[in-house]
């Protein structure tokens, strides 16, 4: 299911929307997505999940 989330680019250097996913890793929940100026990857850190 694709969400959209706000993260920053590091080749952009700007805050954008990006849609991704959530992955759970180590309790901890990270959207994973693309960049949709430039295509580079990009991560935002959500938080530990609830458990």
């Amino acid at each position: 299911m694709a969400e959209t989330y706000n993260g920053y680019c590091v080749k952009c250097r700007e805050k954008r929307d990006f849609t991704g996913h959530v992955e759970e890793t180590n309790s901890r929940r990270m959207a994973k997505g693309t960049c949709p100026v430039c295509g580079t990857k990009m991560t935002r850190i959500l938080g530990k999940a609830s458990s």
